[in-house]
């Protein structure tokens, strides 16, 4: 079941949808997007609510935005959400933020952990791009930013899945990029490192970040939206096929 809170612009913005916008990097993508003049709709899954909040907030700060709900791993409900979406125009930039994390050595990884963990990363990449590119190809402009991780470059333990999923988007990102190359659109990857979110906070201490990270610290959400508003803009017209680190030169 798709559920929708939507925001009608009264101007003609160019329109961005952000996967996983609700969660912590998500949140500050949507919020550097919204500033850079997009409307920008705010994808979640469970927390409507979330999205909703944040979608008002933006709202109030005089940016154009909306919210809906849909689960990435429901084909059905993702072809039904895009359609809605598509109804109110061509969405020019899109961000496939949305992942999970369901960690364990591989020996022990259970099939539904490696199924789940691809399918919302990989899958849900495919079923929210493909039905996009088309209206966008007709604009002759566009924006595709996948967020993968440090994990598809480097590996991490307990993460095979995970960085299988990612490592996968960095080869599709590149495949993409030549697909739709003479039409006006980029398609890039940005492969955080550790960042300060609810996710990261029970995984890496202190004593774990420097050890890590040469710059010794986490970095902030609002950096990686800084890059992706970047990637985003008219003036990164000629980045594209390429996996972008930001990881306080981890590798």
């Amino acid at each position: 079941m798709t559920r929708h809170a939507t925001s009608q612009p009264s101007s003609a913005p160019r329109r961005a949808l952000v996967t996983g916008g609700s969660g912590g990097i998500g949140a500050a993508i949507c919020s550097a997007l919204a500033a850079s003049g997009l409307h920008v709709t705010v994808h979640a899954h469970r927390r409507l609510d979330q999205a909703e909040a944040l979608a008002a907030r933006l709202r109030a700060d005089g940016h154009d935005a909306a919210a809906v709900a849909f689960d990435l791993c429901d084909a059905d409900a993702t072809a039904q959400a895009v359609a809605a979406l598509l109804e109110q125009g061509p969405i020019q930039v899109l961000v496939n933020n949305a992942g999970i994390h369901d960690d364990a050595a591989f020996p022990g990884m259970r099939q539904e952990q490696w199924d789940r963990v691809l399918d919302v990363s990989l899958n849900g990449f495919y079923r929210v791009t493909q039905p996009l590119l088309l209206p966008m190809i007709r604009t002759r402009w566009g924006r595709i930013i996948n967020i993968t991780s440090v994990a598809a470059l480097a590996g991490n333990r307990g993460q095979v899945n995970y960085a299988a999923a990612k490592g996968a988007l960095h080869a599709a990102t590149k495949s993409l990029a030549l697909e739709v190359a003479s039409r006006g659109i980029t398609v890039n990857a940005v492969a955080p490192g550790i960042i300060e979110t609810a996710m990261s906070e029970g995984v890496f201490d202190a004593q774990a970040i420097a050890r890590l990270v040469p710059m010794q610290r986490a970095g902030r959400p609002e950096e990686v939206a800084d890059l992706v508003a970047f990637l985003a803009s008219a003036q990164a017209g000629y980045i594209s096929g390429q996996v972008i680190s930001i990881n306080g030169a981890m590798i």
